[in-house]
């Protein structure tokens, strides 16, 4: 590109296109040459921003008149290739989202600001030669010189600044001091580095496992989708490791999804034991400078395995060879704001653009994954049994419609775990509902406590004193008396961890018990330390939200509870069944684990229910088929496509008006078979203080939607009513919130 007088720059902004830019004035001499993939700043109005060279040419689609020059290429050479372009292209068109905040969502802070794209290692302090042989003591008179040099004579390797700080305090300046002596040196460290050598061999893997390896690997080097489906406690992250030590044999590098947060640690911990190489992890929780080191070092193929969230599926690599979304089904990751994107469903394209393997691995696939099986699209692994030879565990399911219940629980319930902990096992209780009660109830006159900005009650918060909405976040103190008769009769209606947590403490005084939710894990640390001390036996009783149910191997559980799954059978929203037998398998696979057996006791209102009877009578399999067929039947994902648009504003009218615009627009261009539904309220049409309108598009083929979506999203942003609302397009949407 060395040649061109025009490069195309993608730049952060709501324009679908990129901009045409002149060449600097004096790239030959003071600027790296232009090249695709490469940082430029540019003047964008009257602002200066940074923007990505995605193309370019000998002439411009504008008048020359018009263009301005670059004004400084920031890389020396590109930091994207040119698969990596072609993918953040191809997600722009697919999602419908501008190019400019594509590339900016892919790319670390740092990098977004401007700054050097290269990294320098990490300082680090040791002790000299000639500081080897000054005693201490003549260092007394300084006494903080004497102590930090004593610490670094304990570590001949040297320590950085991160670990000084935890031992010494104020060590800034007799570092100094010490440098100007001679007694200390400063050198530096890759800011990413290997873990110590491997610690725990590999294990010999079952039967099934071998078979789902030895299958996988033949397909090292093309394009392959695998889906391992494997029931949970079957050893599906021993099939990736065993995968990702064969692409590193082979020179290659791994990249690993995971939906969150919460799963990183004792994931990074096993692949810590098993590999002795740089591990790159990604996630939101990570300084800028950390994210930057981790994006850089996988970026050169110093990381030859990268662990990440939903974003890391951006991050590029110098020699790709395998891809893993774990628990593939699970909706964290769908991105739910601004850009929309789907990380499984953009990893299985980033495969096909670079010809590797992808293995989306579940207890519980998808339907749109299951639906894939079926076409031929992808290749199905099974794992049918647990790796320890430990059996599934037995699924009882309890009527409480004629139960005695204590806050929440039935008697038979209490009765089972006090057996289990008098058997000194460990037990788990999950409802997927934090805070105390959702809901404060005059006795007298009905009033509810409700949030102000949206369409919502409040949660009770016990522990605060506090009653939240979980929507937006509002939170105020708990009422003393009625808002709307003065009653002081307010009734506690409903439980949520907080509730069930006092519950159990009551019923079993001498047991130690843990929750585990969003409230109780606020400070960075927390999660990690209440799971180490699980794992250790220090609770017997544990008690948590989805953030308890997801990928831990707890093997002394023998008992699991699950409370009120019933909400989620009345829900409006097509996939809450689905989402509930996924939730009810994800539970009920934490149980019996270990030596022992497992048990599960699902509590219901609706043991009648057909798809939950075709779960528990016939397992994930069977469920899925007959949920399959329904969506069939009712033209639903993914026997149809859906996009939804969105628009929001302080007034009703404001985001029926946009709406009515992009509907008429949209029905004017609309081929055959392409449905259009809407205006209508959200299924909750005020939150935040803004009111929620939508438009549902639908079509059995995608190009057809896809189609319209290209000819019109580009006009519906320019309609006169688009100033005045927040919209937003959604394309394959998971959530109708």
């Amino acid at each position: 590109m060395d040649d061109l007088s025009v490069v195309h720059v993608a730049v952060p902004g709501p324009a679908f296109d990129s901009f045409d830019y002149l060449r600097p004035p004096s790239s030959s001499t003071t600027n790296p040459p232009l090249r695709l993939g490469t940082r430029v700043l540019v003047g964008f109005g009257d602002r200066r921003v940074v923007g990505m060279i995605v193309g370019g040419g000998q002439r411009s689609r504008v008048p020359a008149k018009r263009l301005r020059p670059v004004l400084k290429v920031l890389d020396t050479e590109p930091i994207l290739d040119r698969r990596d372009l072609e993918l953040l292209q191809w997600v722009s068109r697919y999602y419908h989202y501008p190019l400019g905040e594509v590339v900016k969502a892919a790319l670390p802070t740092r990098l977004r600001q401007g700054n050097e794209a290269a990294i320098a290692g990490t300082p680090v302090w040791r002790i000299s030669p000639d500081g080897h042989d000054v005693p201490l003591e003549s260092l007394r008179r300084a006494p903080r010189q004497a102590a930090l040099l004593a610490l670094l004579k304990t570590h001949p390797d040297g320590l950085d600044a991160a670990q000084i700080s935890a031992t010494v305090s104020n060590w800034r300046q007799p570092l100094a001091r010490l440098l100007e002596k001679r007694l200390v040196e400063e050198t530096s460290r890759p800011c990413l580095e290997a873990a110590h050598a491997a610690s725990i061999p590999a294990p010999n893997l079952n039967a099934y496992q071998t078979a789902a390896v030895d299958s996988m690997l033949d397909a090292l080097g093309r394009f392959t989708p695998f889906v391992l489906e494997g029931v949970t406690g079957s050893g599906k992250t021993e099939v990736y490791l065993k995968l990702i030590e064969q692409a590193l044999l082979a020179s290659r590098q791994a990249l690993v999804l995971v939906p969150e947060i919460a799963l990183t640690p004792q994931l990074i911990a096993r692949f810590r034991a098993r590999f002795s190489v740089p591990l790159a992890v990604m996630h939101s929780a990570l300084s800028d400078g950390e994210r930057h080191c981790a994006w850089h070092m996988a970026r050169v193929g110093a990381a030859p395995i990268v662990i990440g969230t939903r974003s890391a599926v951006f991050t590029p690599l110098a020699a790709p060879g395998v891809f893993v979304v774990d628990e593939e089904h699970d909706s964290s990751f769908k991105q739910q704001e601004g850009f929309r994107y789907h990380a499984r469903d953009v990893a299985v394209f980033r495969a096909r653009l670079l010809g590797i393997p992808v293995i989306l691995g579940s207890a519980t696939p998808s339907l749109e994954t299951l639906y894939n099986v079926q076409r031929g699209r992808y290749r199905r692994v099974r794992l049918p049994e647990r790796a320890r030879r430990a059996g599934a565990p037995t699924l009882e399911v309890v009527d409480v419609r004629r139960c005695a219940m204590d806050n929440g629980l039935s008697s038979y319930v209490l009765t089972q775990v006090q057996q289990h902990l008098k058997a000194g096992d460990q037990v788990l209780v999950f409802l997927n509902r934090r805070g105390y009660a959702p809901l404060l109830l005059c006795h007298d006159c009905g009033w509810a406590a409700s949030c102000a900005r949206c369409d919502a009650k409040l949660t009770l918060h016990a522990a605060k004193g506090r009653l939240c909405c979980h929507h937006c976040g509002a939170e105020r103190p708990v009422n003393v008396e009625c808002s709307s008769c003065g009653s002081t009769a307010l009734l506690r209606i409903g439980e949520g961890t907080e509730r069930i947590e006092q519950a159990l403490k009551k019923a079993f005084p001498d047991v130690s018990i843990v929750r585990i939710d969003r409230d109780s894990t606020r400070r960075k640390g927390d999660l990690q330390k209440k799971l180490t001390d699980i794992e250790g036996g220090a609770h017997r009783l544990l008690i948590g939200t989805q953030m308890l149910s997801k990928g831990h191997d707890f093997p002394n559980v023998t008992l699991a509870v699950i409370l009120n799954i019933d909400h989620s059978l009345y829900s409006s929203d097509f996939r809450a069944a689905e989402r509930a037998a996924q939730l009810i398998v994800q539970v009920a696979g934490r149980a019996g684990r270990g030596d022992r057996p497992g048990k599960v006791i699902l509590q219901t209102h609706r043991p009648d229910q057909l798809l939950l009877n075709n779960l528990v009578e016939g397992g994930y399999e069977v469920f899925s088929r007959m949920a399959l067929k329904e969506r069939r039947l009712a033209g639903l994902p993914p026997y149809r496509h859906l996009a939804l648009l969105r628009a929001e504003a302080t007034r009703q009218e404001a985001s029926l008006n946009f709406l009515r615009g992009a509907q008429a627009l949209l029905s004017a261009n609309a081929a055959s078979g392409v449905s259009i539904l809407g205006p209508a309220p959200a299924p909750m049409e005020r939150r935040a203080g803004r009111y929620r309108f939508q438009l549902l598009l639908s079509a059995q083929y995608r190009t057809k939607l896809q189609r319209l979506l290209d000819n019109c999203i580009p006009s519906v942003g320019t309609l006169p009513s688009a100033r005045s609302v927040r919209w937003t397009l959604d394309v394959d949407p998971i959530e109708m919130l």
